[in-house]
C-alpha cells in the first residue's frame, strides 16, 4: 500500500532554464536522489535530481525573509556595501 505524502516542493512548473554546473557531496546526492523517488511517488511523474534542484533552490529563496527583505525584489541578490 502506497501512502501519497505532502512534500514541501509540489508538482513542478514548466520554465525557461539557463545551465549551472555545481559540486555537491555524495550524501546530499543520494539525498537529493532519495527526494526525487519520493516526488516521483507523490505526483506520478518521474523526475530526477537535477530537474528538481533549481525548484528547490527556488523554493528556499522564496521562503528566505532575509533575502526577500534585502533584495527589493525576488530576482535580484541584495548589492554589498
Amino acid at each position: 500500500m502506497s501512502t501519497a505524502r505532502k512534500l514541501r516542493l509540489g508538482p513542478l512548473p514548466s520554465s525557461g532554464s539557463t545551465k549551472l554546473t555545481f559540486t555537491c557531496p555524495a550524501s546530499l546526492k543520494a539525498d537529493l536522489d532519495a527526494y526525487a523517488a519520493l516526488h516521483a511517488q507523490a505526483y506520478g511523474e518521474a523526475v530526477d535530481a537535477v530537474t528538481l534542484i533549481p525548484h528547490m533552490l527556488e523554493a528556499f529563496m522564496a521562503g528566505d525573509r532575509g533575502f526577500r527583505k534585502g533584495s527589493g525584489n525576488k530576482a535580484a541578490p541584495p548589492k554589498p556595501g
